[in-house]
């Protein structure tokens, strides 16, 4: 049951704790724990950004910059 829960929330976390370890370059579970324990000593704040860097990473598309401008070489 357990399992199956967790399988449920890792398939719709959005990722944001995996891009976030991978940026820091530690542990993803250590990411995870930062988020539940700082929710509960900051009464949910750490929520808002969670959800403001989901937004974000769902839409980077749209954030991205254009393309590369070519060189002078590649003209």
């Amino acid at each position: 049951m357990i399992q199956k829960i967790a399988l449920f929330f890792e398939l719709r976390s959005f990722g944001v704790s995996t891009w976030f370890a991978r940026k820091m370059r530690v542990d993803v579970s250590r990411v995870r724990l930062f988020f539940i324990y700082s929710s509960f000593i900051a009464l949910g704040s750490p929520i808002v950004i969670y959800m403001i860097m989901a937004f974000v990473l769902e839409h980077k598309h749209i954030f991205k910059l254009q393309r590369r401008r070519k060189s002078i070489w590649e003209l």
